[in-house]
Order: C-alpha cells, then structure tokens, then sequence
C-alpha cells in the first residue's frame, strides 16, 4: 500500500511538472561555462526533473545496495552465533551413555 501511495504521489508531481513546463514557452537563453544557446523552457524544465529524478534514484539505489550487503553481513554472523550454540548439544547427543557403564570417581574422606 504505501508503494502505491508513492507511485501515485509520483504521477500527481509529473502532472504538475508536465503543465508547469507546458504553459511555459518561451525561448531562455542557457549560459554554460564554454558558451551560450537558446533553448525551449520546457525542454530546460522536463530535463531538469528528469535529472533530479534521476539522481535521486541512483542516491537510493546505492543506499539499498550497501543495507542488502549490511544485512547479508549481519545475516553470516547470525548464522555463525546460531551453529556455535548448536555444536555443544549435538557432541553431547553424539556419545550415548549407557546406564551400565560405571564412571570413575575418587572416594573422598572425611576428617572429622
């Protein structure tokens, strides 16, 4: 439910950007650091919400990169705690006890 709250949000903001580009235009003159042109408004506008889209997504998609490997991560070390706790009860099941064996022990004595 809440991608699709995002998604919708998203089409509502292109729609505003979309018109807003629309009702402007005119011809603006861009300056860059090696010269100048003329370029149509909206093509000025709908390329800079493209880029910004853009980026935004690529700063995001980094960040669920390096989560997915910190929770991979966390994943092993989890793993290897949960198989470390496990290893002294299974050598303990391993050996059967039979009843009849007889276990050494010292006698102790008391002075008293």
């Amino acid at each position: 439910m809440k991608m699709q709250l995002y998604l919708l949000f998203g089409f509502i903001f292109a729609l505003i950007i979309a018109t807003f580009a629309v009702i402007n235009v005119g011809d603006v003159e861009i300056n860059y650091l090696f010269g100048t042109a003329n370029w149509p408004l909206v093509l000025v506008i709908l390329g800079s919400a493209v880029i910004g889209g853009l980026s935004v997504g690529l700063f995001g998609l980094i960040k669920v990169i390096q989560l997915q490997r910190q929770v991979k991560k966390l994943h092993q070390i989890h793993n290897e705690k949960e198989s470390w706790k496990e290893e002294p009860v299974a050598e303990r099941t391993s050996e059967p006890v039979t009843p009849t064996e007889e276990v050494p022990h010292e006698k102790v004595e008391e002075n008293k």
